[in-house]
């Protein structure tokens, strides 16, 4: 195997472990901590850290695609291809599922934050457990495609 298709794989593989692993975080550490916070204090830090986070994340996702689709042209491997639709099925994943429920959070006023604010937080870490479901799928298909 060539230096470039190695290094190409192998950056795929890295960033969506790192997309993947920081998915998986706000869902088993960050949401659960956010969630045992009144009201206020819950759309107090979830607005500031979505925003951190969105533009992390999504930075991830698009370099992990953009290296498969590298890897792919390098190998001709259907596995990087399929690893790079994967991770990069997050944009419109999160475009179409989880966008109208961000801006729905994000429009709340601190003061009027209730329990349907709470509500809305909630659907969004079911929502956004699709993402690490999504980084969890393209990371093995990445490693599988890098293993052989």
């Amino acid at each position: 195997m060539a230096l470039e298709s190695f290094m190409a794989e192998e950056l795929a593989l890295a960033t969506a472990a790192a997309f993947t692993g920081a998915a998986i975080y706000v869902n088993v550490a960050e949401q659960p901590a956010r969630l045992t916070l009144d009201n206020k204090a819950l759309l107090a830090q979830w607005q500031p850290s979505y925003a951190r986070g969105f533009a992390m994340q999504a930075s991830l996702a698009l370099a992990s695609a953009l290296f498969g689709l590298l890897a792919f042209w390098l190998t001709r491997d259907w596995r990087s291809l399929a690893g790079a639709a994967l991770i990069f099925a997050n944009w419109p994943y999160t475009l179409l599922a989880i966008l109208p429920v961000n801006k729905r959070i994000a429009a709340t006023p601190l003061d009027a934050a209730n329990a349907e604010t709470r509500g809305l937080i909630e659907a969004w870490g079911r929502l956004h457990a699709g993402r690490s479901a999504l980084g969890v799928s393209a990371t093995l298909v990445y490693l599988w495609a890098a293993s052989t």
